[in-house]
C-alpha cells in the first residue's frame, strides 16, 4: 500500500488509505483520485479547516438526523481545503459519479443546507439545483424544506422558506431549483451551481447558461452528480474524458475532483462483493442491496434488465448481450449538413411511424443525392407520454422541442392533421412520390391521407423485412453515406436499437429497453428504406422534378 506523505485529515487519511489497502473495493478511477488528491494536498499553501469540517459533520447530522458515511465525510472534508495565499478553494469542480440509489441527492441536500449557513462563511452564497425536469431538480430541495419544516421551532431564527427559495436570514443565501428550460437563468451570480443528473445532458448549453455570472463569488463550486446513462457523445461523456485527464496527470492545474465509481470490467457485475465499487453506499444501505440482488436475478432473463443494471447500477455503460443497430461512432458520422437548396424539387419517398397515438410518432424524408442519402426527420411527442411517473423518458424532449426537432402535442393523442400538414408543408419544397407506413396504425392515417390527397402505402414490418433490408443499413452506415444534419433524436433512436440474429443470421431490429427509450425514428427510416429502390441518386445531372403540390 502506498504511504501517505502527511496526515491531512482523519476524515481523507482513513478513507484514502482503505481504498490503497483494497479494504475498500474501487475503481482504477478511484484509486488515481487518491494519488491525484494526495499531489493537491501536499501544496505547502494548502489549509485544510478542520474547525469546519467538525462543524459541518456536527450540523448535518443533528439537522437531518443520520449518520454521514465514510465517502460523503470524505468529501465534506476535501470540500473544506484551501489555498492560504490566495483564500481560495482547492477544489472548486466536483464530478460525482456512482450508481442508482446511493443517496447522492440525500448527500447533496445537507451539503447545500450548510452551505448557505454562517458557519461556512460566505455571505450571499446562492445555491441553484439544475436537473432536466423539475421533479429532480426539487428532490434536493424538497429534502432541505422537509427538514426546516420539521424544526421550524428553531428553524425560523435563521431561515426563510417558500416552496420555490429557501433563503438564510444571517449570509442572505439562497437556495432555487431549477430546470434546463428555465427562463429565469440568465444573469445569475450564483456560487454554488449543482447540476443533477448530467448523463441525459446532450450538450453543454444549460450548463453554459448557468455559468454566466458564476465564479464572482468567494468559494464558488460546482457539483456534477450523476449516474452513467444512455445518451452517448454527450456532457458525461465530455466530463469523463476530463476527468481521465486529470487523474492520470496530463492536467495537473484544475481544480477538478473526479470521483468516478465503477466497476472495471464487465465480469465483476457477477461478483456481488465488486458492487461496492460502483456503489460506495452499498455496505451501509440494506434496501439498495436487496434491490441490486433482484435485478441481479432478473436480468438473466430479461436483456433490457442487463443493460440498465450495467449502466445505472454498475456505470459501465454496456449493450454486451446486443449487437447495437449501428456502432455509436458511426451513429456519430450521421451530423453531417443536409444541403436542403440542393434537394429542392428532387424526389423522395415519406415515412411515417405511428405506434401509439398518444406516445411518440416520427415522420421523414428520404433523400438520395450525390452518392448519399440524406434523411429529414421530425418527431411529434403527445403530452402523456412525458407526464407518466412509471416510465420516465430519459431525453431531453423539451430541449428538442425547443431547438424545432420535436413537436409536443398537447392533446390527449396525436390527430393524423398534424402528420399530414407536415408533409403538405414539406410537399411545398420536395416531391414527395410515396408516404409508407407499416400496417399497424395505418387504418388510423388513411382517411386523413386521402382527403388531403397524400400518397400513403403500408409496408411489412418485422423480421423478413428487417432481414432482406439489414445489408444496406449495415453499409450505409459503416460507409458513412447516410446524413441527418445534427439530429440528436435521430441518435437517440438509433441508440436504443439493437440487432437480433435468428439461427440463420438474420436480423432483427428491437427495442433495447421497451418503455422509455424509443426508437420511432429509426423505424420510420427502415420503412422508407422498403422504397429505396424507387429513388434515383441525382447528382446533378439529372433535371429536377417539379414539387407536387396536394
Amino acid at each position: 500500500m502506498k504511504q501517505r506523505k502527511r496526515d491531512y485529515h482523519p476524515y481523507i487519511d482513513e478513507y484514502m488509505d482503505n481504498i490503497r489497502s483494497g479494504k475498500i473495493p474501487s475503481s482504477e478511477e478511484i484509486k488515481l483520485a487518491m494519488d491525484y488528491i494526495e499531489f493537491k494536498l501536499d501544496d505547502p499553501d494548502v489549509f485544510i479547516d478542520i474547525e469546519k469540517i467538525e462543524k459541518a459533520v456536527e450540523l448535518i447530522e443533528r439537522y437531518f438526523e443520520f449518520k454521514l458515511l465514510d465517502w460523503e465525510l470524505f468529501v465534506l472534508a476535501l470540500i473544506h481545503c484551501y489555498y492560504k495565499s490566495i483564500d481560495m478553494v482547492v477544489f472548486d469542480d466536483y464530478l460525482i459519479v456512482m450508481g442508482r440509489g446511493n443517496g447522492k441527492n440525500g448527500f447533496i441536500s445537507p451539503l447545500v443546507w450548510y452551505l448557505t449557513t454562517h458557519y461556512h462563511g460566505v455571505k450571499g452564497y446562492n445555491i441553484d439545483i439544475i436537473a432536466n425536469n423539475e421533479e429532480q431538480a426539487k428532490t434536493s430541495f424538497e429534502d432541505i424544506y422537509n427538514v426546516l419544516e420539521n424544526t421550524w421551532k428553531k428553524s425560523k431564527k435563521f431561515f426563510y422558506k417558500t416552496k420555490q427559495k429557501i433563503t438564510n436570514l444571517i449570509t442572505r443565501s439562497y437556495i432555487k431549483y431549477n430546470t434546463s428550460n428555465s427562463k429565469t437563468k440568465d444573469g445569475k451570480r450564483t456560487a454554488c451551481l449543482i447540476f443533477d443528473e448530467i448523463h441525459e445532458y446532450e450538450n453543454y448549453d444549460t450548463i453554459n447558461v448557468f455559468e454566466r455570472g458564476f465564479g464572482k463569488r468567494k468559494h464558488s463550486r460546482t457539483f456534477k452528480i450523476t449516474t452513467n446513462g444512455y445518451v452517448r457523445g454527450g456532457v458525461l461523456d465530455e466530463e469523463l474524458d476530463l476527468a481521465k485527464r486529470v487523474l492520470t496527470g496530463e492536467i495537473k492545474d484544475l481544480g477538478l475532483l473526479p470521483l468516478i465509481y465503477k466497476i472495471d470490467k464487465k465480469e465483476e457485475a457477477e461478483n456481488p462483493d465488486m458492487w461496492i465499487k460502483a456503489n460506495p453506499s452499498l455496505p451501509y444501505f440494506p434496501e439498495l442491496q436487496k434491490e441490486m440482488n433482484k435485478d441481479f436475478i432478473k436480468m438473466k432473463y430479461q436483456p433490457h434488465i442487463y443493460v440498465d443494471f450495467m449502466n445505472k447500477r454498475m456505470n459501465f455503460p454496456t449493450e454486451d448481450n446486443y449487437t447495437p443497430a449501428v456502432p455509436w461512432e458511426k451513429i456519430l458520422k450521421t451530423n453531417q449538413p443536409i444541403p436542403y437548396d440542393k434537394l429542392k424539387g428532387l424526389a423522395c419517398i415519406g415515412a411515417v411511424d405511428y405506434a401509439q397515438v398518444n406516445d411518440f410518432c416520427s415522420v421523414g424524408l428520404l433523400f438520395k443525392y450525390n452518392g448519399m442519402r440524406y434523411w429529414i426527420e421530425h418527431t411529434f411527442v403527445c403530452h402523456k407520454a412525458l407526464e407518466m411517473e412509471s416510465r420516465k423518458i430519459k431525453f431531453p424532449v423539451r430541449e428538442m422541442a425547443d431547438k424545432g426537432l420535436i413537436t409536443i402535442v398537447q392533446e390527449d393523442f396525436i390527430k393524423p392533421e398534424y402528420l399530414s400538414q407536415w408533409f403538405l408543408e414539406k410537399a411545398k419544397d420536395y416531391h414527395i412520390i410515396d408516404i409508407v407506413a407499416d400496417d399497424y396504425r395505418v387504418s388510423v392515417l388513411e382517411e386523413e391521407f386521402q382527403k388531403t390527397g397524400l400518397p400513403l402505402h403500408t409496408t411489412r414490418s418485422g423480421p423478413i423485412t428487417h432481414a432482406k433490408l439489414a445489408p444496406m443499413i449495415e453499409v450505409m452506415f459503416a460507409d458513412e453515406k447516410i446524413a441527418f444534419d445534427d439530429n440528436p433524436t435521430m441518435r437517440w433512436y438509433i441508440n436504443n436499437t439493437y440487432q437480433e440474429l435468428d439461427g440463420k443470421g438474420n436480423t432483427t431490429y428491437k427495442k433495447i429497453e421497451p418503455k422509455t427509450r424509443k426508437t420511432d425514428g429509426f423505424f420510420a427510416l427502415i420503412h422508407a428504406l422498403t422504397k429505396d429502390n424507387e429513388l434515383k441518386d441525382y447528382n446533378g445531372t439529372f433535371r429536377k422534378l417539379d414539387v407536387r403540390t396536394y
